[in-house]
Parts: structure tokens; sequence; C-alpha cells
């Protein structure tokens, strides 16, 4: 319903699309009433109507509905989650939602009853409705906690104390949803370490009617639900009463249903969630008869074709299969030593025994990837809600919605992508008065695409707004004592809107402006394994692009040598091996050494002296350098030998062992012994800080 409405357009709808959000409000107030869920089927009803007055033409859809459709839709969906979850339901939103749908079926203005604004992608709150939330955080830095309670107090009022224990306890008093304060509390501390309760705080009247807290008059709230038909109570008749005038169940003057004509909602098929199942819907119409039994054959042909199977499952497949390819290893290092003359059918076994592992491993890694659809299909009302409240123009465009990416990137990459769509929306993208003073249309265009590119998924948000400002950023970046120059390049200028606290807002506002953000998405992008860049054109625009690998279970890598150790480095951040020659390394006072390849001079670093490893060579010209990029820098790592490129199961070495510094993971080689991966982002990180930038600029 929200997909169809937010798509709908107000000047000349279409009129299948019309009835297709009818069908929807008809199907869920069908599916409530069977289910007992009056509360629902009321305001389905009152919203059933009104469309149907749309529908057939007896009044013309405005802004004004689409506004109040919307937030009857989050209405729906939170008192939905109360009955699913025991979720707490803001029943004076839902009697607002109410309100203006009744207003707005007799024509008149929804100004005597507005309903609260939703926040993005949250459940409206009524007007003056504030919830107390009591947030117990894990043991974070104190620094982390301020930042955090300085963002928390966008949002409302807070006050913060520290436990004996060291752990912060913030008291947060709040109009905004749930959502908005852990979607905060997210980019400082893991979610599931959290511990959130709430109490509800309104005026005492308002308590005492909607029964809100735990008041004394909790029979009154039974006397209401009673009357209001929740639950099972003795006016049984006139519920039903009701209902039959209301025209919810089989009651005189409906015609008997004809069973068959069962018709599934086709948004739910188009967007299956993962968590709900297709709800049929009975049509009454004998027109729409024949469209309900195809779309029937759809679903059934849909639910056979398809089979629910939980995550833990599936990562438990992918282990046995990364297993698999670790003992496949082993049996080829095995069979290497062995007479091909003698042993002919053998290695051929073997041979064919590799290219079903790699198959395999390639089927069981299909599973875990899902469509980036599961990501965009959360910002088109998100950005709906956020333009309207800075009055702004914005027009949503969506590419390579179905290219596919690990389930487990894919949800730790939402928070991310969610705060540079909304900076693109109020940083970005200009008012309707600037853009047309600029020759440009008053609607500005934010476009999120995504594709594959080799083993990586480059995802890029980009915006036709008024682009960065190299003056401004190098100006602020000057006032924080940041060390630049003017003889930047643009590229290293547009970093320096990743370093932490740096904002160029001119004030602070719910939206931005405060500086938290920005080095949180870098630093969880850089985590994932990725890379973010940033292109920009004074007047033009802005893309940021993110570079992610499909994976994270298993990759390619480069086996290494150093001494009697083996490292493997990702294959991804490789770019060349080379023997250098003596005369391309050069010696800088007090910074090391360099090395030229083709007149451009790279840090060289010596991986036997980060890891404290005795080398079989300390002159380079004696070994070999493996030319690495990652984040746009590169760095030559002189190492003793290269084994060969093989694929690798990474193995978390934190959960098993401990967090080793320059090291992401570990792997199982084929002799059975562990080799560590290297870091490659965090070596040339921490290269970059030892020596002086301009000296290989």
């Amino acid at each position: 319903m929200e997909k169809l409405l937010l798509a709908v357009n107000v000047a000349s709808p279409d009129p299948e699309d019309l009835n297709a959000v009818f069908r929807a409000a008809h199907s869920i107030k069908g599916g409530s009433s069977t289910f007992g869920l009056t509360d629902i089927a009321e305001v389905t009803h009152v919203l059933e109507s009104l469309l149907d007055r749309i529908r057939q033409g007896q009044m013309a859809l405005t802004s004004e509905h689409v506004d109040a459709f919307l937030a009857a839709k989050d209405v729906l969906k939170s008192m939905l989650d109360g009955h699913k979850h025991g979720a707490d339901v803001d029943q004076g939103a839902v009697a607002d939602v109410r309100r203006l749908l009744e207003a707005l079926s007799q024509g008149k203005s929804s100004a005597p009853a507005k309903a609260a604004a939703p926040a993005a992608g949250g459940v409206p709150v009524a007007p003056g409705g504030v919830c107390r939330y009591r947030i117990e955080m894990p043991v974070i830095a104190d620094k982390d906690a301020e930042a955090l309670a300085d963002e928390l107090a966008m949002l409302g009022k807070i006050e913060k104390t520290k436990s004996p224990e060291g752990q912060w306890v913030f008291i947060l008093d709040t109009a905004e949803p749930l959502d908005d304060v852990v979607a905060i509390c997210a980019f400082i501390v893991n979610v599931a370490d959290l511990k959130i309760s709430q109490a509800v705080e309104s005026a005492p009247s308002a308590d005492q009617e909607r029964g809100y807290g735990f008041f004394d008059n909790f029979v009154t709230q039974e006397e209401r639900e009673r009357t209001q038909g929740y639950g099972f109570f003795d006016n049984h008749t006139a519920i039903e009463d009701k209902e039959r005038e209301q025209g919810y169940g089989f009651f005189a003057p409906f015609v008997p249903l004809d069973i068959s004509a069962k018709k599934p909602d086709a948004e739910t098929l188009s967007q299956p969630h993962p968590d709900d199942a297709p709800l049929a819907v009975t049509e009454h119409a004998a027109a729409e008869k024949k469209a309900a039994k195809a779309a029937a054959a759809a679903a059934a042909g849909h639910e056979s074709s398809s089979i629910r199977v939980s995550v833990e499952k599936v990562d438990q497949l992918i282990n046995l299969v990364g297993e698999l390819v670790i003992t496949q290893a082993m049996i080829e290092q095995r069979v290497g030593k062995l007479d091909p003359m003698t042993h002919e059918h053998l290695l051929n076994s073997v041979s064919q025994l590799s290219r079903n592992t790699r198959d395999l491993q390639e089927s069981v890694m299909s599973i875990r990837m899902m469509p980036m659809d599961y990501v965009f299909s959360r910002f088109p009302r998100m950005v709906r809600d956020l333009a309207h409240k800075l009055g702004k123009q914005v027009e949503f465009v969506t590419h390579g919605a179905a290219t596919e990416l690990d389930k487990g990137l894919i949800e730790r990459i939402v928070d991310p992508l969610t705060h540079l769509v909304r900076n693109s929306i109020d940083h970005g993208i200009e008012l309707p008065d600037a853009r047309r003073a600029s020759g440009k249309s008053e609607a500005g265009t934010l476009s999120l695409s995504a594709e594959h590119q080799g083993g990586n998924i480059i995802i890029e948000v980009t915006d036709d707004g008024g682009g960065l400002n190299r003056e401004k950023i190098l100006a602020k970046a000057k006032q924080q004592g940041m060390p630049v120059t003017d003889n930047l390049s643009d590229a290293e200028v547009w970093q320096l809107i990743f370093e932490p606290g740096f904002s160029t807002a001119e004030q602070v506002t719910d939206v931005s402006g405060r500086g938290v953000g920005m080095d949180v998405v870098k630093r969880n992008i850089l985590a994932m394994g990725g890379a973010v860049d940033i292109r920009s054109s004074k007047g033009f625009g802005t893309t940021i692009s993110i570079s992610l690998p499909l994976t994270l279970a298993i990759l390619d890598g480069m086996s290494i040598r150093i001494g009697e150790e083996v490292y493997i480095l990702p294959l991804g951040y490789v770019v060349e091996s080379l023997q250098p020659l003596a005369q391309d390394i050069k010696e800088i006072s007090g910074q090391g050494q360099v090395l030229r390849v083709r007149g451009e001079y790279l840090p060289l670093i010596p991986l036997y002296q980060i890891f404290n490893i005795e080398p079989s060579f300390t002159d380079p010209s004696q070994g070999l350098v493996v030319i690495l990029e990652s984040d746009g820098k590169k760095a030559a790592l002189f190492v003793d030998d290269l084994i060969g490129q093989q694929q690798i199961v990474v193995k978390n070495l934190e959960s098993n062992y401990r967090k080793v510094a320059g090291i992401s993971g570990a792997t199982i080689l084929g002799d059975g012994g562990v080799a560590l991966i290297v870091d490659v982002a965090a070596l040339l990180r921490s290269s970059r800080q030892l020596n002086d930038e301009s000296v290989f600029s």
C-alpha cells in the first residue's frame, strides 16, 4: 500500500493503482476481522470507505489524502505490532488518524484533527504524547557517551548518569519513535547490548482516558475494551450488530462468497516480506473474479517454489562447505606430490572434486545473497517525509535493486546508507527557489544504485544538488586545527568530511550538523572490508561511492611467506607484485624507505618489522614486493616470497582467540596449518600515520 501511495500521481491517478490500494485496505480489513483484531478493522473500514469514494470518482484525490493514507498505514502497522509483539500502541495517534479519515470522507479540512507527522520510517506520535525511555548503555568511552548524549538531545530532553559499575544511563523524554532512538545509538554501540525500558507520560486526564501506564482506572479500561469489542465479552450481540451494519464478516446484504475467487494481495506478492505469508483476500465484485483466480494461481506457484529456512541452518551449511573447501585443499596438496603417470585416474578424480567443491561453495553462498531492494525499499518513505520537512522537492530513483549482496553485509549497510541519504537531502539538494535561480528544475533528483564489479558490489548515492564547497571545507578544517594546505587535491579535500567531528552545517538541526555520523559511516564501511569514495562538482551534485566485497565468508587470497610464517593477502587489495631494483629504493631520513614504481613513489612497508618476524631477506631488492591499494592509497609490501593464489575460508580470530592488530581473521591451509589474514586497510592507514604524506603525494 505504501509503495503504491508514494508512486501515485495525485493530479491524474491511475485507476488501477487506486483499485490496488483499495484492495490492500480491503484485504487488511477482512483479515483483521477474521482474526478478531477489531481495532484494526474499525480503522481500516473508515480508510476503505474514503478510498472507495475516490476510486469511484465521487471525490478527487489530493496530496492531503495521500498524507492521511500514509499516516493510517503507520498506525495500522503499530497496531499490528501491538497484537503481534505486545508493543505499546499510541491510542491518541489512532484516534487522531481515524478522525482525520472521517473528516476527509465528509469533504472537510483536516485542520481540526490533524494527525501527527510521522518521523521517517517510524510510527506517528500524537501531539503531546511524550515517551520516557530509560537507556542503559554497555561500558563505553566517556567521549563516545557525551557525543551520543548530544545526538540524543536533538530528540528531546535527556538526563545522563553513570552507575558505580561505570555504565552510562540516559533518561530521554521524547515524542519521536523508538526506532529513531535505536538508530542513533547504533552508530556508537551494538544494539543487542542496549537495555531500553519505557514509561509513557501525558496529561493525567489523557492517561486516565487512554489507559496508558499503571493507573487505578484499570476497570475503566476494561469497560472500554468491552464496549469496543476487544476480547470475548458478553455484548457479543452488539458487536455482531455493528459488524453486520459495517459489513464485517458474512452477513446480509452481501452475496455469499465464491471461495474459489480468493485473490492474493498483488502488492504483498510482488514484494514478499520474510516474516509474512501472502494474505488471501476475497473480492465481491464479479468483474474481478477472473483476475483474482489468476493471482491465486500465481500465489500457489510462489508458495510451492520457495521454502523458508532459518538463518542458523544456512550458516551451519556454509560452515560445513567451508570445512569441505579446506579438506579439498589438503587432498590437493597431498596428491600434488604423486607421480601423474602412475596416479592419473586419482589426479583426475581430485580435479573433478575441486570443480564440484567450488560449484557447491558458490551455490551455497548464493543462498545467503539478498537483493539490494531489501535496503532500497526502506528509503522512498523516508525521502518523502524528510524532503517535506525541509521544504524541498526530491525525486527518488533506484537502479540495480535486483543486485545481490550477502545477508550479513546487507544488514550492516542499512545505517550508513540511511545517513548518506539524509545528508544528500539536507546538505546536497537545494531549496526550490535556489534551484530555480541556478537554472535547475525545482525538484532535485536523488538516486541509489547498485552493481557488481568483479568480486565487489558498488553502491552509489548521487544527488544533483549544489555539490561540495572546497573553500568552505578547507576553511572549516583550518578552523578545527587540521593539518591542511591549499594545494590539496579535490579528492583529498572531500575525504576531510569523514574526519571525526567535522561539519560545515551553519546550524545544528535534528537532521544533521553535529559532525557525528560521517566518520562512523566510513569506519563501518572499512570494518566490512569496503572503501568509500567521493566525486563532486560544484553546482552539479555529489556522488558517494561505496565498494564492498560480495561476502566475508570465503574469499580469494594470495599466500605470502616471511621467514617461516605464511600470511594471506585478500586478492581484492592486490594490484601487482614485482622484484624491485636497488636503484628504485630510496631512503628518506626519519621516514623509512620508498619505492619508485613507474615514476610514482610508494611507501615501502617491511612486513617482518610490523609483525616482528625473522625474515629471509632484509634487502628489498633480494625479496619481492606486493603493491597494495586501499581507500585510494597505494603502498608496497616487502615480503620474502609468494606462494600462490588460493580460495580461503575466513575464520573469526576475535571470537576464537583475541583481536590482533593488523590481522582481520585467519584460515586453515592445505597442510593443516593456520595462516593469518592481513588487514590491508589498517596496515595502509598505520603506514600513512608513520610517514609524511606530502613526501608521497
